[in-house]
């Protein structure tokens, strides 16, 4: 009987035993849910970054170096740059030179000293920059320049056709003078972009010979009251209507200061031509009242968009062309609507060959952006 009840005592607990182990493993995971069906394929999967992981290419810190930071031209172009940067989900910091290159140089080693992620440069010039870049490089930085002459092996030059520019506007010069006549020409000297509108300039002259320069001048400092004072000053040296023929400025500031100046000196048979166009150049051209009557321009905010999407492609080590080359349009009032204000906006409904342009976009880039986007 004793032996019995021990054998019994036993057998009940042996059976508790297996009960408990059994039931711990059945115990369910620490995520909530019971363990069941996982194994190996389960658990590297929950491992991998999802759609939603942050991309390394987010985050970046990019410095935008400029020359100068003048008018809507320049304005418009920073909101390109900014808006494809935050795009990206970067942080842009603007830095102007005033128009001083050896402040742009300074600027340049700053921001290589502060490690930014990428750097972009805006109208520099190479003599004075070479060295700077030279250091970002060596330092892992990527560069890229628009309209700064820089030739160096590792940077991507983005350019407007700037001869092609020049061409466009001094053609319809020519063609709407009939080939003769009396012209200013608003020029400054020491900008890569300007160096070339002046190699056209030259071939123009060369050209058209019955078309004379009678006075050239231009300063990149208080461009647009510069030209307006100046262009002032030469109406009276010329006072009588066909004196005149022309104004071919070669940047848009000198191009409002020139015509703000034949406007209000009532010498409505002068027209001004121009290069680069904002949304307040192309409501002077669309006003039938201004001497303003055409342009040859890239979209700003399209450069600023191309030139970061480089920038990036080599953040993500890819190899960038060493040159990257903008197409202009001529755009003049002729071919604007006169029942309506246009800007650059919709500018495209009315000239060919205008608006956002897709060069530099990579599907990796396009990924990005929906990322950020939260698409």
């Amino acid at each position: 009987m004793n032996k019995r009840i021990r054998f019994g005592t036993w057998l009940a607990l042996a059976l508790a035993l297996v009960l408990a182990l059994g039931a711990c493993g059945n115990k369910p995971s620490s995520n909530g849910g019971a363990n069941e069906g996982a194994g190996p394929s389960a658990s590297a999967s929950a491992s991998e970054p999802t759609a939603g992981a942050d991309n390394p290419l987010k985050g970046k810190n990019i410095a935008l170096i400029m020359r100068l930071n003048t008018g809507t031209f320049s304005a418009q172009y920073v909101d390109g740059v900014k808006k494809q940067v935050e795009k990206f989900g970067g942080k842009l910091t603007v830095i102007p030179s005033d128009n001083k290159l050896d402040v742009m140089a300074s600027n340049l080693d700053a921001a290589v000293n502060q490690k930014y992620d990428g750097i972009l440069l805006d109208h520099g010039d190479a003599g004075a920059l070479t060295g700077g870049v030279q250091k970002a490089l060596a330092a892992g930085i990527p560069v890229v320049a628009f309209d700064s002459g820089i030739t160096l092996d590792g940077v991507t030059s983005i350019a407007q056709n700037d001869q092609k520019m020049a061409e466009q506007t001094l053609e319809a010069l020519a063609s709407d003078a009939g080939g003769k006549g009396s012209i200013v020409k608003i020029w400054v000297a020491g900008f890569p972009p300007m160096e070339s509108r002046q190699i056209a300039y030259k071939a123009f002259q060369d050209k058209f010979k019955d078309i004379k320069e009678i006075a050239a001048f231009g300063t990149a400092d208080g461009a647009q009251l510069d030209a307006q004072t100046k262009t002032e000053a030469i109406l009276k040296q010329y006072p009588e209507k066909g004196s005149i023929t022309a104004i071919w400025a070669a940047w848009d500031e000198f191009a409002k200061g020139a015509a703000n100046a034949i406007k209000q000196a009532g010498r409505d048979e002068i027209k001004v031509y121009g290069i680069d166009l904002s949304d307040e150049d192309l409501a002077m051209i669309q006003d039938p009242s201004s001497p303003w009557v055409a342009s040859a321009a890239v979209d700003p905010a399209s450069i600023g968009q191309v030139q970061v999407r480089y920038l990036y492609q080599k953040i993500h080590g890819d190899q960038t062309p060493a040159t990257v080359q903008l197409d202009s349009v001529y755009v003049s009032r002729d071919a604007l609507p006169t029942d309506k204000k246009v800007t650059t906006a919709d500018l495209s409904e009315y000239v060919k060959g205008w608006g956002a342009s897709d060069q530099g976009v990579t599907d990796y880039l396009t990924e990005l952006e929906q990322a950020v986007a939260g698409k």
